[in-house]
């Protein structure tokens, strides 16, 4: 045992020699970590800021005037008065995401308590901004009409109280930096190992290690550990910087508890970069196989929606899946503060998954360097 982790440890400073001459690596990293993760927080914002809205008002009344007068930054822009005529061009130049149609006599219908309603136009293009703006129109609407009637309407016999929790005020930009450093640190992990193996093959040093008294297991290890630790290190630092400070996002739980987490999850798909690699013989080959296997493992895995939402068939092919249980563990610390005793099974799902991966990426890695000498 002595010897293997004297074998691992100088293996790896060996691996951490080659990443570090690995200037076009390193700027990689340094781009996955930083400016990758600023701008998908920010560019991707699915918060409802400055939407376009116009008004129809037909009614020309006090209360009419009141609703739009309700419609105000920063959540829309100030209200453009159109004319029923120009709504349909309006939309479908793309001007407006909503346009709210008041009808004629709707303050004198509301009083006399005669059934009315007014129209909300949404551009379901601008997905986001739809669907939550449509909501939140209809609760501004929905109020200011009941502010108006005063007591002369009777309160509903139950009033249902939203307790927004984790994020109380849906700030988009909180998830979405966490979730792309999840993303990242899978690609990079997948992307780095693979590399490593590939670097060794164009380099011919392979040959040289096939001499050497180590074994399969020792150089794979080795890799995997190297690699991992700069990957761990390097989304660590961004979780604090640039999640944390410059974009003010919360980190409930532990950090020591998620960097465990991300360790072991190291073990798995780093294995999975190997295993990929011996499939292939150059770095284009190899970006050509990982790609659909990225993709799918951040589309599917519920950083980008929610797992429960796929077909139940779906869902059990990924609890074969290392990335779907590490998103799942890093949600429950880093938004909801939860601790060991409730993350543990996630982390024996990921030491699971990550023996098998290990053990088949062996496998492979060993019958390719036999190959190759």
């Amino acid at each position: 045992m002595r010897r293997f982790l004297r074998s691992v440890l100088r293996l790896c400073g060996k691996e951490a020699h080659s990443l570090h001459r690995d200037v076009v690596m390193l700027a990689l990293i340094a781009y996955a970590f930083t400016y990758a993760v600023y701008s998908a927080a920010t560019d991707e914002n699915f918060d409802v800021e400055r939407a376009a809205v116009a008004v129809v008002d037909d009614d020309r009344s006090a209360l009419s005037r009141r609703l739009v007068g309700a419609l105000q930054e920063p959540m829309f822009q100030p209200p453009v008065l159109l004319d029923a005529g120009q709504v349909d061009r309006a939309m479908e130049l793309g001007r407006y995401v909503f346009v709210i149609e008041i009808p004629p006599g709707f303050e004198a219908d509301l009083t006399a308590a005669r059934p009315t309603s007014l129209q909300i136009n949404v551009d379901a293009t601008a997905m986001s901004q739809a669907g939550n703006g449509a909501a939140f129109l209809q609760e501004i609407l929905a109020r200011e009409i009941r502010d108006w009637q005063g007591a002369t309407v009777p309160p509903p016999p139950v009033d249902a109280v939203v307790r927004l929790l984790y994020n109380p005020n849906t700030t988009s930009a909180w998830f979405t930096s966490v979730m792309e450093i999840i993303n990242m640190m899978t690609m990079l992990s997948v992307i780095l190992a693979g590399a490593a193996v590939i670097r060794e093959r164009d380099h011919g040093t392979i040959e040289h290690l096939l001499v050497m008294p180590v074994t399969p297991a020792e150089i794979m290890l080795s890799k995997i550990l190297a690699n991992g630790l700069v990957v761990v290190t390097a989304a660590l630092a961004s979780l604090i910087v640039v999640a944390g400070w410059i974009l003010g996002t919360p980190l409930a739980g532990s950090l020591w508890l998620f960097v465990t987490g991300a360790l072991l999850y190291q073990l798995s798909v780093m294995a999975l970069g190997v295993l990929l690699a011996t499939f292939t013989t150059s770095m284009q080959q190899f970006g050509l196989l990982a790609i659909p296997v990225l993709v799918s493992m951040s589309l599917l895995s519920g950083a980008r929606t929610p797992l429960e939402s796929s077909p139940e068939w779906l869902q059990t092919i990924m609890l074969a899946v290392p990335s779907s249980h590490f998103t799942s563990f890093a949600q429950a610390v880093l938004f909801r503060a939860a601790d060991l005793s409730q993350v543990w099974p996630k982390l024996a799902a990921m030491a699971a998954t990550g023996v098998v991966f290990f053990l088949v990426a062996l496998m492979r890695f060993r019958h390719s360097m036999t190959a190759t000498g």
